[in-house]
């Protein structure tokens, strides 16, 4: 069935909760708006609309408080604008724009609530000067009723959301946090029962990371959902972290049982296979309690295995497996701390997030552009509702751009916007002049809110039905002196179209970085964490290199996807990257106690080694380096009194297998090379061929 059809026929009860419960916030603000005969009420209905989209009540709070301190500041720096250059519009017009830019480059590098709170900065300083510009002695008085009306909307909808079927951020981070682990367990039994299906594999990956990415960021709403708020916060970072771990681990193994497997005992493969039965089993739902006992027994079962009995490879493999169940014990402690927080004392710090300047910067030229355009055409044409046509620019070029394709949100929203004319044509004018009183006006009003209330709750349909939405109450823009003249209506219905029409040339104009320049930064960050891995305190780097990557392999995947099957290596060089940070991370835990300047000297060369060669794989050349500057650090661990000889055929290990990892890496990136150069070079010729080859008639 359609997903309209699905949506508007069968729609779920949550659906039909949701699309009530925002309707009412806006009932509530818009009473209030006009009681207290507000200048703009439809404001507060905006307000009110933006933070019902994620209807959790902690989620609404956190948002609430982004969206005012967003507009206090917005409030700030529209009335320095206007008290500096009040008198002089262009000059003043040239400052806003800096600081739209600038809200949009903070917003481009800040996450979830908090880029909102950099948007309503941007969008509120630029209504204080746009409408100020007309009465400049009233700046003050038109920041207060801004601030008054998009206030009252977060009020609203706070309480509505507080109130009315309430939904706790907890609950929704538990079933996160479910759909982490168990996709996260599934990607162990295909890695243990070393699947060479990359599809499945890759859908695995990011079917955890993807809800992994989500859980970090939503879990900070979680403070405001009472005590046990930041036990769950903790919790998640637990979570992201060993989630990490094990998929370091994972791939690291996988390379062993491969590419080693003759080399092992059938025992190492049957521990592999039972391994790879308790993930599968573990991921079934059959809940915390039973999964956590069969981890716990399958652990114990390796743990038991001595290791004077096997090759220093069998070794390696049985310490990746202990590892691996290791991690995955804490994340069962964790999944149950994030749903069941009192009584839990998990320990876990923030993590940092991938953070792309250029792309924050090229955000920040295509908002100011845009913004430009619109103000350059309101100062020639001094049509009022120009007003209008730059709140959509300035509000959706920097709303878009964090999407990852901009350009086909900013076609979506366009199409709802479009879609919002006819609807506020026929209830906010032509029914509502023939209307009295509040109950028809908020009926008529409130009919195609709801409608697209309805719709946007299923996520297919959100980008339509919130254009819809924001252009009905923009096009009718209800109030105590609503003018419900055809002529009003046709000029403001001509300034969303010009403000989408921007909008969308901005980012056809500046689609963003393309794919192989966005391909190469990312892996051009991990390089530059991996070697920052060398220099900072150990959880420090941990924090902000684990935190990154889960973001970065995301976007590989990503790329990944629109490859070719046989040029795919960008999924496999995420994973490489992590495990080589990962051990990194080991090596440092291990010998960063340990005295002796050689030893630290050595340990620093190698990490920078690494990071290099991870480099030289990434680019499809063989890399160099490793194998002598792990040499050196063997040699220097050797001399170290306190090492047994156990942990020093282990280091040597890892040294090895990530060598040879980085030229398994550097040979399918070099074979993907070779086979995209190839399809240019057949495409190339059948261009020739086409263009040299006379016609069918000319042959005979």
């Amino acid at each position: 069935m359609s997903p309209w059809l699905q949506a508007y026929l069968t729609p779920s009860s949550k659906a039909v909760q949701f699309a009530i419960k925002a309707t009412l916030a806006m009932l509530l603000a818009l009473y209030v708006a006009l009681w207290c005969d507000l200048e703009r009420p439809y404001w507060a209905l905006i307000s009110a609309a933006f933070l019902q989209i994620r209807p959790m009540s902690g989620m609404v709070v956190e948002k609430g408080l982004s969206q005012i301190t967003g507009t206090l500041v917005g409030c700030g720096a529209g009335i320095a604008i206007m008290s500096l250059l009040g008198q002089a519009p262009v000059p003043a017009l040239i400052v806003l724009t800096l600081w739209i830019m600038l809200c949009t480059y903070g917003s481009s590098l800040l996450r979830n609530n908090a880029a909102y709170g950099c948007i309503m900065g941007a969008v509120t300083a630029m209504l204080i000067v746009v409408i100020g510009a007309s009465r400049p002695d009233a700046i003050f008085a038109i920041a207060v009723a801004r601030l008054s009306e998009l206030a009252l909307g977060a009020v609203c909808a706070t309480l509505v959301s507080s109130l009315l079927w309430p939904i706790r951020v907890g609950d929704h981070l538990g079933r996160q946090a479910d759909e982490v682990v168990n996709q996260a367990f599934v990607h162990a039994a295909q890695r243990l029962t070393d699947s060479q299906d990359l599809g499945a594999l890759q859908t695995t990956l990011t079917g955890s990371l993807g809800p992994l990415t989500l859980l970090e960021g939503d879990s900070q709403a979680a403070r405001y959902e009472g005590p046990e708020g930041p036990g769950r916060i903790r919790a998640s970072h637990v979570l992201t972290r060993h989630t990490l771990r094990m998929l370091a681990t994972l791939h690291a193994l996988q390379q062993l049982l491969h590419h080693e497997g003759k080399r092992l005992s059938p025992t190492i493969h049957d521990l592999a296979a039972d391994l790879a039965d308790g993930f599968r089993g573990s991921a079934e739902g059959s809940g915390v309690a039973a999964a956590h006992r069969r981890l716990h027994a399958l652990r114990h079962r390796v743990l038991a295995c001595p290791d004077e009995a096997f090759s220093p490879i069998e070794q390696r493999c049985l310490l990746g497996m202990r590892e691996a169940l290791g991690h995955a014990l804490v994340m069962l402690d964790a999944r149950d701390a994030i749903t069941r927080p009192h009584g839990k004392r998990l320990r876990g710090v923030a993590l940092d997030w991938h953070r792309d300047h250029l792309v924050a910067g090229l955000n920040a030229l295509r908002a100011g552009m845009v913004f430009s355009v619109l103000a350059t055409f309101w100062l020639t044409t001094g049509w009022s509702n120009g007003q209008v046509a730059m709140l959509l620019g300035t509000l959706l070029s920097a709303f878009f751009a964090s999407h990852d394709n901009p350009v086909a949100v900013s076609m979506v929203s366009a199409k709802g916007m479009l879609m919002a004319i006819p609807s506020a044509f026929l209830f906010g004018h032509v029914l509502l002049a023939q209307a009295s009183g509040f109950p028809l006006l908020a009926m008529l009003v409130l009919t195609p809110l709801f409608l697209g209330l309805l719709g946007s709750a299923d996520p297919r349909l959100l980008g339509y039905c919130l254009a819809f939405i924001i252009g009905n109450i923009l096009l009718t823009m209800p109030g105590n002196g609503m003018d419900l003249s055809f002529e009003a209506f046709i000029n403001r219905a001509i300034a969303v179209m010009i403000g989408l029409a921007t909008v969308v040339m901005g980012f056809r104009l500046l689609p963003g970085l393309g794919a192989n320049l966005r391909k190469r930064r990312l892996i051009a960050a991990i390089v530059g964490d991996l070697r920052r891995l060398a220099g900072s305190s150990v959880h420090e780097a941990e924090a902000r290199f684990i935190g990154a990557m889960a973001d970065r392999m995301l976007h590989l995947a990503k790329h990944d996807d629109v490859l070719p099957e046989d040029q795919r290596h960008l999924f496999s060089l995420g994973l490489t990257g992590l495990d080589t940070g990962y051990a990194c991370l080991q090596i440092r835990r291990r010998l960063d106690g340990l005295t002796g300047g050689d030893l630290k000297q050595a340990k620093r060369r190698f990490i920078l080694a690494l990071a290099d060669a991870y480099a030289d794989s990434a680019r499809g050349q063989t890399p160099r380096g490793v194998r002598e500057a792990g040499a050196a650090l063997t040699e220097a661990a050797g001399h170290h009194p306190t090492l047994s000889e156990r942990h020093q055929a282990l280091l040597a290990g890892l040294i090895e297998r990530l060598d040879l990892a980085l030229q398994r890496q550097a040979q399918r990136a070099h074979a993907s090379y070779m086979s995209r150069q190839g399809d240019q070079g057949a495409a190339r010729d059948v261009a020739r061929d086409g263009a040299t080859k006379p016609p069918a008639d000319t042959a005979r």
